[in-house]
């Protein structure tokens, strides 16, 4: 029987290269804590309701958000946030690659406020690391 220490090598080096980015990406927190399936499956088993009841009206909330801020209306939620729509003014931009200048034109985004008593919470819940 050969062993072949090529292939063996190649998944030690792409297992290594994971664990590594895997801990990188964890020292900037961008592993995900927490998804939308978490969210649903919580409220689900907090009011005892079915998943499939919770998902429709998490995804139900989420639609008519997105559709106020569409339609340019902010959407304020009393002691969590706001969510808003930002307008971001016309600018001049660089295209390094070919070294010319861009205009930008004005648009809208999307935005989220927290709310004081929100951002309150987060601060003395969370001590920096």
């Amino acid at each position: 029987m050969w062993l072949n220490f090529n292939h063996l090598y190649l998944n030690y080096s792409f297992f290594n290269l994971y664990i590594c980015n895997l801990k990188k990406l964890h020292k900037l927190n961008y592993i995900i804590k927490m998804t939308k399936a978490d969210i649903v499956a919580k409220i689900a088993d907090k009011l005892g309701l079915e998943k499939g009841d919770v998902q429709a009206t998490v995804e139900s909330f989420m639609d008519e958000v997105k559709n106020s801020l569409e339609t340019g209306d902010n959407v304020y939620l009393r002691g969590f946030g706001s969510f808003i729509v930002k307008t971001r003014a016309e600018k001049t931009g660089r295209n390094i690659s070919k070294n010319t200048t861009i205009k930008i034109p004005a648009h809208n985004i999307p935005a989220f406020k927290p709310a004081k008593v929100f951002v309150e919470g987060v601060k003395t819940n969370n001590e920096t690391k």
